[in-house]
């Protein structure tokens, strides 16, 4: 398990200086591609408030894109948030990435949080892909500042997934934290943060393929062919 301080920014050291480096384009946090600025457009209609903007963006990503862990790449291109908009699935770092980078579009400063979790209701299918663990390094979430403050949220279990695991779906008000949470629908034991690697201005994505190198096998990415690959609704908790 990783040991030491955050790689990132702590949220409480993110200051002035680290929220302006967080409005604007990187290098897949795309904001003038108009794929994503037109994603953008139909999640935020005509609400005005950042708040209720920041809600109708993680709707839009949780829900319309699926979540499926099985879709991993070590193509870069692959995690520009133009490509995550236009995707039917994708899994948790991407659509953190696309989270953060649609809240810029809105205007709203966001960066992209890495954390590691126990997945307590793993399937043995992903166990498998997983060499063996419940633990999922590198989960993505976004931190959205808001009135001041970052806010995180983690846009990954879309709705209809959420209801065929018997998992509560992680909701968002724009006000409070809204991450993934530690029991299910039946009370059982879900996800458990371990280590928060702290937010990044851009989606660290040579951070992400290192880790998976390091953690998991090589064919956590062949499995996850967009063309072929398994699909994670037909998977079911062990």
């Amino acid at each position: 398990m990783p040991e030491g301080p955050p790689r990132g920014v702590p949220a409480a050291d993110a200051g002035a200086a680290f929220v302006e480096r967080c409005r604007g384009a990187t290098a897949l946090l795309d904001t003038g591609h108009p794929a994503l600025r037109a994603f953008v457009d139909a999640a935020v209609g005509s609400a005005e408030a950042p708040r209720e903007r920041a809600v109708r963006l993680f709707y839009a990503v949780r829900d319309r894109i699926r979540y499926d862990p099985f879709s991993c790449t070590r193509e870069r291109a692959d995690y520009r948030a133009s490509s995550v908009a236009a995707s039917a699935r994708n899994w948790c770092v991407p659509k953190a990435g696309l989270l953060a980078a649609a809240a810029r579009v809105a205007g709203i400063p966001a960066a992209v949080g890495l954390a590691d979790v126990t997945n307590h209701l793993n399937t043995e299918k992903l166990r498998r892909l997983l060499g063996g663990t419940d633990v999922f390094h590198d989960h993505g979430y976004a931190a959205l500042w808001i009135d001041g403050r970052w806010v995180k949220a983690a846009a990954v279990f879309n709705l209809e997934l959420c209801e065929r695991f018997g998992v509560r779906p992680t909701e968002f008000d724009g006000e409070q934290d809204a991450l993934l949470q530690e029991h299910d629908a039946s009370s059982r034991r879900h996800m458990q943060y371990l280590r928060d690697d702290g937010l990044y201005d851009d989606l660290p994505f040579d951070t992400v393929m290192a880790d998976f190198a390091r953690w998991y096998p090589a064919d956590v990415f062949e499995a996850g062919s967009k063309a072929a690959g398994p699909r994670f609704e037909d998977d079911r908790p062990a």
